[in-house]
């Protein structure tokens, strides 16, 4: 319990240092996981490139996952650290209990949902014959198991709540690392190929999670402290998670339908040879942001308690020090993605069959991530609102960078100039670095506003 006290106290402290502390946990976690999804990039290029279009056609429902267990994490931790800053034990303790009955039906929900709508959904995106094959391979076990995932996710968001980033590091360490030791077993010991990739992320996800709730159950060395017997549903604490929860994972939902249609337009442009391109250089992507990712998530954190505190400056400062540091990342992050793409792209390009898709890898790498450093000033800012309870004005945001600005440069530079991949890349940059810039403009009007209302 010192430990936890402790945890608290650094996120209810100076908000710079705050910052630092918990994004670096996190980003370490991220970025390991990052290289899980490299990792595991490289395991699936042995299946061939029907195998890897295919896992990029589930891609986008995926992402749907992802952002609900991820967006739902977000929640708890908005909620549970504005009761911490405001030094109310209780409603911590019963913002955790809320989370965990919020996950369990959520994952009820999605099971269902995700698994009568995998086939269709692939065959809209354009995936038929062996793409497709592979496609359902992958996504059945993936989306019949996915209560681990959920709950690895979202409980680590309680974790971050109380300040405790290091326990939801390990968390997130020991599930990459069991991932990467499953994947190669299950998908050619015993020869499961594209399911065998799934059921690994299935598996250690689980066991993460278990991990994670023996800490929060049984071992109770945190600071919430939970009391399922006497567990009373109350509306208030529901409403104050859902209400960043429901539009955190709206976010990814939005980005998994402009996903879906940079899909289409790839398809149209470029066929398996593009889907497949833009598979192995998403997930380098994916690796540049995530400690973008890890930043804002210390700001969700850190303005919450802030906020819950009615500190006005310390909301701001939070703000301006993320930015200053995903800024930074996200720069260094670009260089070694464009001075390195060539040797990058050979992870996922390695068999004779796949070789040739190595120049469009590098490509991709060399024009896509050039918005990194400008994210940089977007993505904290899109936290920012989370931290505050805003948890709308982020799905707008989403919203603007993915489904109106990068869908309409995509099309503009790839389908309307009849650029080709080419364009669709440069519409990727062009649209994300455009509406980074105005969420930043927009989120330092919405921290005036809050400090002339809480007067600090």
């Amino acid at each position: 319990m010192a430990e936890a006290n402790k945890n608290v106290e650094i996120m209810r402290g100076n908000p710079e240092i705050a910052v630092k502390k918990l994004a670096i946990p996190i980003m370490i976690s991220m970025i390991i996981t990052a290289l899980y999804n490299i990792i595991d990039g490289v395991w699936v290029a042995g299946l061939g490139q029907a195998a890897i279009a295919g896992i990029g056609f589930v891609t986008p429902i995926f992402m749907i996952l992802n952002g609900v267990s991820v967006g739902l994490g977000n929640g708890a931790t908005s909620a549970i650290s504005r009761y911490v800053g405001a030094h109310d034990k209780e409603g911590a303790d019963k913002g955790a209990e809320h989370s965990l009955l919020i996950f369990l039906v959520a994952s009820i929900i999605l099971t269902i949902v995700l698994l009568v709508i995998l086939e269709p959904l692939l065959k809209l995106y354009g995936a038929s014959g062996q793409s497709l094959a592979e496609g359902m391979k992958y996504g059945i076990p993936l989306f019949a198991g996915l209560i681990g995932f959920i709950f690895c996710n979202g409980a680590t968001g309680i974790l971050r709540g109380e300040g405790d980033m290091k326990r939801a590091m390990y968390a997130t360490i020991l599930g990459v690392v069991l991932n990467a030791i499953f994947d190669p077993i299950f998908i050619y010991t015993f020869g499961l190929g594209s399911a065998g990739a799934a059921i690994a992320t299935v598996a250690s996800s689980a066991i993460s999670a278990i991990v994670i709730l023996y800490w929060i159950l049984i071992k109770k060395d945190t600071y919430v402290d939970l009391h399922l017997k006497q567990f009373k549903l109350d509306g208030k604490i529901a409403r104050r998670i859902l209400n960043v929860g429901i539009p955190a994972s709206m976010d990814m939902v939005m980005m998994s339908i402009a996903v879906s249609i940079y899909l289409i337009f790839i398809s149209g442009v470029g066929g398996d040879y593009g889907i497949a391109v833009f598979t192995s250089g998403q997930r380098l992507y994916l690796f540049g942001i995530m400690p973008l990712t890890a930043i804002g998530a210390a700001i969700v954190a850190v303005v919450g308690s802030a906020y819950g505190a009615k500190n006005g400056d310390y909301i701001k400062r939070a703000h301006t020090y993320g930015v200053k540091f995903a800024v930074l990342v996200g720069l260094v992050i670009t260089i070694i993605l464009v001075v390195f793409s060539n040797q990058l792209a050979y992870l996922f390009a390695y068999t004779p069959e796949t070789a040739h898709l190595v120049p469009g890898i590098a490509l991709f790498l060399q024009i896509a991530t050039l918005c990194l450093p400008f994210t940089g000033i977007g993505m904290p800012s899109s936290f920012l609102y989370q931290g505050l309870g805003k948890g709308l004005y982020s799905l707008a945001w989403t919203i603007i960078r993915e489904v109106i600005f990068t869908v309409a440069a995509t099309y503009f530079f790839g389908l309307y100039l009849g650029w080709g991949l080419i364009g669709i890349w440069t519409g990727l940059a062009v649209g994300r670095i455009l509406a980074s810039i105005l969420n930043f403009a927009f989120a330092r009007y919405t921290i005036r506003n809050v400090r002339k209302k809480l007067g600090t």
